[in-house]
């Protein structure tokens, strides 16, 4: 009878998680690649996602405060000209200045001002849309994870416990000895799917709901350039009633 103090050892080296792998069927260690790498990735976007945001969000604090202390409409400002042009509040303030300057020339009656006020409003909302979609990109890619690694996982689960099964056919052998290791291996598959996808789901939401406070503050600088824009069209003093920053 072999001794249960030098068996215990034997038995906690075949359950580490290395030795799960290579024990594991083809099947199954392509099933625990595949997951190791989508966790790897989706960890490479949770954490360029939410330090982008993070990013943003500071910057968005300064340059929003900069608005409250009056902004021209006709010109870059100053605290926004010093910001990177990726920046999406940035991308949207420079599309809705290089439209006022094309249309500069434009505006003398009041029905030409209500369209230029139009034009920059639907440029704005275009730029916005499409800053966001850009903070967005990757995130269907968490959704996946956070969906299909579970199956996965238990696809590469049920194909081990299969083998499992047919070993112990083979081998005409039901003690523990045999059949432990292939129920490890299986249940292995689902471990790692879980691992994968349950951060996946979490910052998903996470994320998603950084990316919409955002968005909000981009409403919130557009609705204020547009009112700024308003009074400086109702303005008398020169042909545009515009004043040039």
């Amino acid at each position: 009878m072999s001794d249960p103090i030098t068996a215990a050892p034997a038995a906690a080296h075949v359950l580490s998680p290395v030795e799960l792998f290579l024990q594991a069927d083809s099947v199954v260690k392509t099933v625990m690649i595949l997951l190791v790498l989508a966790s790897v990735w989706g960890w490479v976007v949770i954490f360029n996602k939410l330090i982008r945001l993070r990013v943003l969000h500071k910057r968005a604090e300064k340059l929003l405060r900069s608005v409250q202390q009056g902004l021209p409409v006709s010109s870059l400002a100053e605290s926004f000209n010093a910001a990177p042009v990726n920046d999406p509040l940035v991308a949207v303030y420079r599309a809705m200045i290089e439209e006022h300057a094309r249309s500069a020339d434009l505006v003398y009656t009041d029905g030409q001002r209500e369209s230029l006020q139009e034009r920059i409003h639907r440029v704005a909302q275009l730029a916005s849309s499409n800053a966001i979609d850009q903070l967005q990109s990757s995130l269907s890619g968490l959704a996946t994870i956070g969906s299909v690694a579970p199956f996965v996982g238990l696809f590469g689960t049920v194909w081990g416990i299969m083998n499992s099964f047919q070993g112990i056919a083979a081998s005409n052998n039901t003690s523990l000895s045999v059949v432990a290791p292939g129920i490890a291996e299986a249940l292995f598959a689902t471990a790692l799917g879980l691992v994968a996808a349950i951060p996946a789901v979490v910052f998903y939401n996470r994320i998603g709901t950084d990316i919409s406070k955002y968005s909000k503050r981009l409403s919130s600088f557009i609705n204020v350039f547009e009112i700024e824009l308003s009074r400086q069209l109702s303005k008398k003093g020169d042909r545009n009633g515009l004043r040039v920053a």
